[in-house]
């Protein structure tokens, strides 16, 4: 009687999964394709796509409608750029895209002459800040940039970084 019981309650279970798979295959087609009778086994056959679109060689469409793809890497592809917001001036350059072009004295202190990867060049004090560092001192080689370390494994969370007036790179032989 047990079994005979089990057997049944088995059986409405499995129908009744089967029913809540129908609907899906019941669908309305999207438009532009035509609403053929579902195959054998309750499945809809796959939708091929139009000639002309895009996509219809790789045979991967995703209609979003507001959300994520879901196969999409959450953490990106490394490839995209960032889009970090930089200040004007010497404020919004690393210490490694700068290069000291000329040291000045006025008003008794000594303040310095740097050029940005915009090739446009900006005067500079002791004090002024970087994006990563701030400049400790100037001398009359150059200036001398307490730089902030970003490695997470480092002891060491500044190191002093000296740019020369007249580097190597810039020697004449």
């Amino acid at each position: 009687m047990r079994t005979m019981w089990l057997a049944a309650f088995v059986l409405g279970c499995c129908a009744g999964s089967a029913a809540a798979q129908t609907p899906a295959a019941t669908a309305p087609a999207p438009a532009g394709q035509s609403a053929a009778p579902p195959a054998s086994g309750g499945q809809a056959p796959p939708a091929k796509p139009e000639a002309g679109s895009e996509n219809a060689t790789d045979g991967y469409t995703y209609d979003p409608a507001g959300r994520r793809d879901p196969f999409l890497n959450l953490l990106g592809t490394g490839l995209e750029a960032r889009a970090t917001r930089r200040g004007d001036g010497p404020a919004g350059m690393s210490v490694a895209e700068i290069s000291v072009r000329g040291v000045l004295q006025s008003r008794g202190a000594l303040i310095a002459m740097i050029q940005g990867p915009d090739t446009k060049t900006y005067i500079v004090h002791q004090g002024d800040k970087f994006i990563d560092g701030t400049i400790k001192a100037i001398t009359p080689q150059g200036l001398v940039v307490l730089q902030e370390v970003n490695d997470p494994l480092s002891l060491v969370k500044q190191r002093e970084v000296r740019k020369m007036l007249r580097s190597l790179e810039g020697a004449k032989e």
